[in-house]
């Protein structure tokens, strides 16, 4: 298990934000996964993907590296913020964005529809 706990770490590290998935961005495969995946493009925050379907090691390593039983899974600066449910009620506050800033993390501006 530390093989997987180290490929874990150093995906969470290699940038500043870092979603674990079902799918892809542009193909989610779950409705939680696309919610954040919502979120994250709406607040505009540059994010890494990745996808447990592709890989079983890391869908099953990740629960346990995080002590959380569900994906997804949103890291920001190495930190581990939660799931769908926080990460929209985060989102909805204001609190996801006002974390980004804080961490330092470049956000876009939303495109306006």
């Amino acid at each position: 298990m530390t093989d997987i706990n180290s490929r874990i770490k150093s995906e969470i590290e290699s940038s500043d934000v870092v979603l674990f998935m079902k799918g892809t961005p542009q193909a989610p495969q779950c409705g939680f996964s696309m919610q954040v995946v919502q979120i994250l493009n709406h607040v505009g925050a540059p994010y890494k993907a990745i996808n447990v379907l592709a890989d079983g090691e890391i869908r099953e390593g990740i629960k346990s590296y995080s002590n959380w039983p569900t994906i997804p899974q949103l890291y920001i600066k190495s930190e581990f913020v939660g799931g769908c449910d926080i990460t929209r009620e985060m989102f909805q506050s204001g609190e996801l964005a006002a974390l980004l800033d804080k961490e330092g993390v470049p956000r876009a501006q939303p495109a306006k529809a």
